[in-house]
């Protein structure tokens, strides 16, 4: 099997054995990934992968909007910070603003280290 190839099942096996946790992580991870992307993207003045690669945040945290439990007590503050990043996302794209995506990306990096330290708390990844 070529290189590519192995890559592609390595990762789509990662991502079929990953626990609920790994799973959320690794959304976090791709959020921020495709952030800097984007932050790239108007450094390099390439308006269609600034464009793309928001949009690409905007679809993870649309999905971790979608997934909320409102039987939670942090349903709700969880709902705000995403509503807010959506809509900072929203202003990041149509201005082109490289301040709004650090600021977005700071959140992020936030959120996914508060996510990594409940995940060792709660023994939730792999060793």
């Amino acid at each position: 099997m070529p290189l590519p190839n192995a890559y592609a099942a390595y990762n789509r096996n990662k991502v079929l054995t990953a626990s609920p946790a790994e799973l959320t992580l690794m959304l976090y991870d791709g959020a921020i990934k495709f952030c800097n992307f984007a932050i790239a993207g108007i450094e390099s003045k390439d308006i269609e992968k600034a464009h793309i690669n928001i949009v690409k945040t905007e679809k993870i945290i649309e999905e971790f909007l979608r997934t909320l439990d409102e039987k939670y007590p942090v349903y709700k503050d969880f709902e705000n910070v995403y509503n807010y990043l959506m809509q900072r996302l929203q202003e990041a794209n149509f201005h082109k603003d490289k301040e709004i995506l650090q600021e977005v990306l700071m959140h992020l990096r936030s959120m996914r280290d508060t996510w990594k330290d409940v995940m060792k708390q709660n023994n939730t990844h792999g060793a």
